[in-house]
Parts: structure tokens; C-alpha cells; sequence
């Protein structure tokens, strides 16, 4: 099975659902062998033959996260820690404000920064195509801890940190 999440933003992220259309409709994503479960959010374009749940409880998600053999994933932070504890093989695909899938762009600009440390990143269809045809995982705890102490400080330089 193959599990695609979008998280719960109030943006649509249509983008996504029209590229997984087109993998199927091209046939590197094959509903007819293989279940494609797809959870939509608020999107308001859906892929057809797969099966779609706008959002799951907790409970259920977390049983479809640890029975698919491949994530598709958008690139927000609870949902990458929550695969960075697993050992299935996932990619992010970033939401980006120039396509109105969010208010800005910081999913971009994380994404910049785990593509850094080899975490797996669709800035197109064809990354998706090419990590279906050769899925790896690569866990964000297993970059070296300098990178991860240095993406930790761009991203703080960024957004900011809070002192308690």
C-alpha cells in the first residue's frame, strides 16, 4: 500500500492530487495492483481509484503509516517526525504560497534543507516517478549530526527560536 498525506492545513493542496491523477492515468502508480491511500485534507481535486479520507484519527493513521510500504508525504514538521520514526521508505513534497497551498513558504524552505541531508524531496512529477522506481529511506536521524546541528540553525536564523 502506498499512503499519501497532506497533513490538516486549511489550504488545498491540489497540486499534489493533480501529479498522483497523472502518475496513474501514465501508469507508474497502479491502483489496480497496489491500494493508494489518500489522505486529502481540503483538497478539492482527488486522484481517481484511490481510496480517499479527508482526515483519519489518530489511531488509523498511524496503522496506515506502519502498513505502507512507500509515504508520500507534504513537507510539514509533525508529519516528518512522525516518519522519521519509522523505517518505510518516504518522500515530502513541499506546499508553496506561489500556488496558494499555504500562507508562506517555509515547507520550501525546509525542504531545501532536508534535500541537503539527503532526505527525498518532489519539487515535480517526475521525482515522484523516479523514488517510486527506486524508493530508499532516508531518515533524517541518520544524517551526520553536524548537518543536523546546521540545518537546526538555519532554521532557527529563519524562523526563530523561543526562549522559555
Amino acid at each position: 500500500m502506498i499512503l499519501v498525506t497532506v497533513g490538516t492545513e486549511k489550504f488545498p493542496f491540489d497540486r499534489l492530487m493533480r501529479w498522483l491523477d497523472a502518475l496513474i492515468r501514465q501508469g507508474f502508480l497502479q491502483v489496480e495492483q497496489e491500494d493508494i491511500v489518500v489522505q486529502y485534507g481540503t483538497c478539492r481535486f482527488l486522484p481517481g481509484g484511490v481510496k480517499v479520507y479527508s482526515l483519519l484519527p489518530e489511531a488509523q493513521f498511524r496503522q496506515l503509516i506502519n502498513q505502507s510500504r512507500l509515504i508520500i508525504a507534504h513537507c510539514g514538521e509533525g508529519t516528518i517526525n512522525l516518519l522519521d520514526e519509522i523505517s518505510t521508505p518516504y518522500i515530502l513534497v513541499p506546499r508553496s504560497c506561489r500556488f496558494k497551498e499555504h500562507v508562506d513558504d517555509h515547507q520550501v524552505e525546509l525542504a531545501v534543507a532536508l534535500s541537503r541531508i539527503g532526505i527525498p524531496i518532489a519539487w515535480s512529477p517526475g521525482d515522484l516517478v523516479r523514488f517510486l522506481t527506486s524508493p530508499q529511506y532516508a531518515p533524517c536521524s541518520a544524517a551526520p549530526e553536524s548537518k543536523i546541528v546546521s540545518l537546526c540553525q538555519r532554521l532557527e536564523d529563519r524562523f526563530g527560536r523561543l526562549n522559555p
